[in-house]
């Protein structure tokens, strides 16, 4: 295991999504696999739950086909949010657990070794192959003394981001150790898990101890505990050391989740919108924290308020408490128990508008109003600030309400619906809907390949950049000839038409290219349009995967100065790359336009220099079964 070669490793469990598991499980079905060959395989339906017509509930009928057909669970709609979900009923400590969500991460919090991908990884994991990451680095993280009042988990995992900032985890794992540890309890630790994802860390973990046991027990499942922690003699890459007695109430400013700084240090700015909810902040925990705060308060007259409780076990048991009342005394707006605002599915924010979200990404657009300012904070903050019509410290509220955990959860699986046995499966349809497409697929490495720059775009671009999310895009994703018009939306909308006309063609990018979500459209799109190669400084791990897993060729600047050398127009020329891709050597770009020539890194694996020069993980996968 030496870090950036090529692992592989075993998948104990796969979880989807409704976003991305369509074209998981069409990439599934297209493998030709009876059935899963996982311990455990859970399809959620909670991002496309707003039906505005009938792609959305022809993809979740598809999806539930799928599942009882090859051996998977449904978590039906109104279950709640997969990572949410998933922590309390099936996340074991010790296990493997690969997500077509970048999020999956949040398994961490509970011990598990878990790490988000693109649906065609997560597809290829179902049927029983291996899962190849290159070896992360390790980053320890010592937490030293223990959260004062109105201080929470989401402080201290915006402190790591200020430190490290959104490619700072890029190639590595983020352990959490030391005695503050024993303070935080599974939740609060799926929080900061939940966003090292914003890192572009291939995971986080926590270890696996007391305070897990008591968690799993509240549950009844008492019996998936195992005790980990590492060895006493672990050597780690680096080293990070917060005292969390020292942090205060903080926020991620727009529009990038390490733009952080303390509540204090931003001012008491109006405000128009709170949201809270999401994978990030939508426990028990964090939901009895809001309806304390609230509770004989109203919402500020210029602030509207809504709640996404993480799952149908935390909306249970506050309706049975009294803390939902609490919440709709206040005027709270009660959403069901799904993804909704975070991934732009409602509740988008006026013009101009100033939102305050407990959410994991502030991406700009990302809300659904373009011109918006997300600020992310923790459920604290979040609900303070609904009472005052400002951005507060709520420390300023006096005494903090003391929260209790009950002592057991009301456990009720029965909108988790079991596969069907062998035989009753062999008789089941796939039901299949008008919007769902075939999967794009690539074609075999040409030796030269000669096309215009059809986009330039500088650093950080996120995969909303790419392929954006919202209401109005998301129930696509199913057909990517339509979702390609918006492709690139956000850097520049002519960029469709534009690379259609030209018969496709390169994007140039800077640092981080593809941070943010595990969404393989953000790839398949550019697959559809004819994008050969995107040229980088430097690629996030998931999209770099889903670049080639669709064949296209993800290379990196030799001389990073060299960037600055190419312009969008100009028309390039991969010589030989064919040849150097096989042979792992360095390319030769020549700008035809200009008469300069640069040189860029390949570094694929043998395995990944097989799938490109087939055009793909599918084609691939084809060709070796």
């Amino acid at each position: 295991m030496v870090p950036g070669k090529e692992i592989g490793l075993k998948i104990d469990q796969t979880l989807t999504q409704d976003a991305t598991g369509t074209m998981a499980y069409l990439q599934f079905e297209a493998m030709g696999i009876e059935r899963v060959k996982t311990e455990l395989s859970v399809a959620y339906i909670d991002h496309n739950t707003l039906q505005n017509g009938f792609e959305n509930a022809d993809d979740h009928r598809f999806i539930q086909s799928v599942a009882q057909k090859r051996g998977i669970r449904f978590s039906r709609p109104g279950n709640g949010i997969c990572h949410q979900v998933h922590l309390e009923r099936f996340g074991v400590p010790g296990k493997t657990l690969l997500g077509s969500d970048s999020h999956t991460p949040t398994g961490g919090g509970i011990g598990m070794l878990a790490m988000g991908a693109g649906g065609l990884d997560v597809a290829v994991a179902m049927g029983g192959g291996t899962y190849y990451i290159p070896m992360p680095s390790m980053v320890r993280v010592n937490l030293t003394g223990k959260l004062s009042p109105w201080v929470a988990a989401k402080d201290i995992i915006l402190e790591v981001l200020r430190i490290m900032s959104v490619k700072g985890g890029v190639g590595k794992i983020v352990e959490y150790a030391g005695e503050g540890v024993k303070t935080l309890s599974v939740p609060e630790r799926a929080t900061i898990t939940n966003m090292g994802a914003e890192l572009g860390a291939t995971t986080s973990i926590f270890p696996s101890d007391e305070v897990t046991l008591q968690f799993l027990t509240a549950q009844g499942r008492a019996h998936a505990y195992t005790p980990l922690a590492a060895d006493d003699d672990a050597v780690y890459d680096e080293e990070i050391t917060i005292d969390l007695s020292a942090l205060a109430p903080m926020a991620a400013m727009p529009h990038m989740p390490d733009n952080v700084k303390s509540v204090t240090e931003i001012g008491e700015i109006p405000i128009d919108q709170v949201c809270i909810g999401s994978c990030t902040n939508s426990s028990l925990f964090d939901m009895l924290k809001v309806a304390a705060i609230l509770k004989g308060k109203t919402v500020a007259p210029t602030v509207s308020l809504a709640i996404a409780p993480g799952s149908k076990q935390v909306l249970n048991m506050l309706a049975r408490s009294g803390a939902l009342a609490d919440m709709i005394d206040a005027g709270a707006r009660i959403l069901e128990s799904a993804c909704g605002p975070c991934i732009g599915m409602g509740q988008s924010p006026n013009s101009k508008g100033v939102s305050l979200r407990t959410f994991n990404r502030n991406f700009e657009g990302r809300s659904g109003t373009a011109d918006a300012g997300i600020y992310l904070v923790s459920p604290e903050v979040a609900a303070a600030s609904a009472i005052t019509g400002v951005l507060t410290d709520p420390r300023t509220l006096g005494e903090m309400p003391a929260i209790e955990m009950p002592a057991a959860f009301d456990v009720n699986d029965n909108m988790v619906l079991l596969p069907d046995p062998p035989e009753a499966a062999a008789k089941r349809e796939i039901l299949y809907g008008p919007n769902i497409k075939s999967v794009p697929t690539g074609k075999p490495l040409e030796e030269d390949i000669e096309a215009e720059l059809l986009l330039k775009v500088g650093d950080n671009i996120t995969t909303d950049h790419i392929m954006p999310a919202g209401a109005k895009i998301l129930p696509y994703r199913s057909n990517v000839p339509h979702l390609s018009q918006y492709c690139f939306g956000v850097c520049d909308k002519t960029f469709p038409e534009r690379a259609k006309a030209a018969g496709g063609g390169f994007v140039v990018g800077g640092a981080n290219y593809g941070q943010g979500s595990s969404r393989e459209h953000a790839a398949l799109v550019p697959l559809y349009l004819g994008v050969h190669a995107v040229i980088a400084k430097s690629f996030a791990r998931m999209h770099k995967a889903n670049l080639i897993n669709s064949g296209i060729l993800p290379l990196t600047f030799v001389n990073e100065a060299d960037y600055d050398e190419i312009s969008q127009g100009d028309t390039l020329v991969l010589e030989g790359i064919g040849s150097a891709v096989k042979n792992g050597e360095n390319a030769k770009l020549v700008n035809k336009t200009t008469g300069k020539t640069y040189m860029l890194a390949t570094g694929y694996s043998d395995r990944e220099t097989a799938i490109l020069l087939a055009g793909g993980k599918l084609n691939y996968t084809a060709q070796n079964k």
